[in-house]
C-alpha cells in the first residue's frame, strides 16, 4: 500500500519539523512519501528538508485565492492570520487542517498519514502494518469526547453540521491524534459529501465556524456515514502524547518520566511546543528508546 505522510506546519515550527523529518528517514519503513504543507511565504526555508522521499507544498496549490495570510496586528505582526469574505479571521491551526483535507484531491495513494510537526519517531514502522486487508485503522475511544478539557463537544457538533448529521452523537467518539491514517478514497468522498450537503465548496463550509477539527470530521463521517465501511476502530494511539504542560515538571527529569509512559506499540512521541522542553532534550530522550 502507497501512502502519502503530511505534515502541515510553519516557520515557527521548523527546527521540530526538521527533527521529525530526521526520524522518518531513521525509522519510516515500506512505500511512503512525506510531503510539508506550508504557507507561501514559508515555501523557500522548508525546501532545504527535501529530498528523494519528501517534498514541499504551498497552501497556494491547495486552497483557495481568496483565502490568504497576512501579518496578524495583534501580535505586532509576530504571527499570521488567515482572512477570507467568508469566514472570521482564521489561525494557523484552522488552515493546517484544512490542508490536510484538501490533500485527498491531490495526491494518489491508498492512505494519507497526517504526523504533526513537533512528533518524533522513534520505532521503526511501516504504514502498511496500518492495513487489516481492505480496512485501514481508525483511530477512535469509544464516547472520548465525554471525557477531555478541551473543545470536542464543539467540533463534533460543527462536523454534524458538515455532515448532515446530529450535533451530538451519542456515544460520542474521540478520533483525535497527532499521528493517524485516512483513506484517500474516504477523504474524497467526505469533501464531495460536505460540498453535496451545504451546497458549497468544501473549504467555504469547513470554515463557517472555528470549530474546526478535521479528525472529527472525518471520524464522524466514516462511522455515521459510511458506517464503518472500509475502516477497523483501535482506541490505541501510535505516539505517546505530552498535551499539556502540568502533566509532568519542565525538566530533564520531567520528560524523562513522561518517556517512560511509552507503550510497546507505540512508534512516535510528541511534546506541544508550547511545553518548555528544549529541543536538544526532546531528541536525546527519543532517540535514546531501544528499538524493538
Amino acid at each position: 500500500m502507497k501512502t502519502a505522510v503530511m505534515t502541515a506546519s510553519y516557520a515557527g515550527d521548523y527546527d521540530r519539523c526538521a527533527l521529525l523529518c530526521e526520524s522518518m528517514d531513521r525509522f519510516m519503513r515500506g512505500d511512503w512519501q512525506h510531503v510539508l504543507l506550508v504557507e507561501r511565504a514559508d515555501v523557500a526555508r522548508f525546501r532545504a528538508l527535501e529530498g528523494p522521499q519528501r517534498r514541499v507544498i504551498s497552501e497556494a496549490e491547495l486552497l483557495p485565492g481568496w483565502l490568504r495570510a497576512f501579518p496578524d496586528p495583534s501580535s505586532l505582526g509576530r504571527r499570521r492570520i488567515w482572512l477570507s469574505p467568508f469566514s472570521a479571521p482564521l489561525r494557523g491551526w484552522h488552515v493546517q487542517q484544512l490542508r490536510r483535507l484538501a490533500m485527498a484531491r491531490h495526491v494518489e495513494a491508498d492512505a494519507l498519514l497526517s504526523i504533526d510537526s513537533d512528533v518524533v519517531m522513534v520505532r521503526p514502522f511501516d504504514p502498511a502494518s496500518m492495513w487489516d486487508g481492505n480496512r485501514l485503522r481508525l483511530f477512535r475511544v469509544d464516547n472520548g469526547a465525554q471525557k477531555t478539557r478541551l473543545g470536542h463537544l464543539a467540533w463534533l457538533a460543527h462536523a454534524g453540521r458538515l455532515l448532515g448529521l446530529p450535533l451530538r452523537p451519542e456515544p460520542a467518539h474521540d478520533y483525535i491524534s497527532t499521528f493517524i491514517a485516512w483513506r484517500t478514497d474516504s477523504a474524497r468522498a467526505l469533501l464531495d459529501h460536505i460540498e453535496a450537503h451545504t451546497g458549497r465548496n468544501w473549504v467555504r463550509a469547513v470554515i463557517s465556524s472555528r470549530d474546526i477539527s478535521e479528525c472529527m470530521i472525518y471520524g464522524r463521517f466514516v462511522d455515521e456515514v459510511l458506517g464503518g465501511a472500509g475502516h477497523y476502530p483501535d482506541p490505541r494511539s501510535l505516539a505517546h502524547v505530552l498535551w499539556f504542560r502540568e502533566t509532568f515538571p519542565q525538566t530533564p527529569e520531567g520528560l524523562a518520566s513522561f518517556m517512560r509512559g511509552l507503550g510497546p506499540d507505540q512508534v512516535a512521541v510528541g511534546v506541544q511546543s508550547f511545553v518548555d522542553h528544549s529541543l536538544a532534550d526532546i531528541r536525546r530522550a527519543a532517540f535514546s528508546v531501544t528499538p524493538d
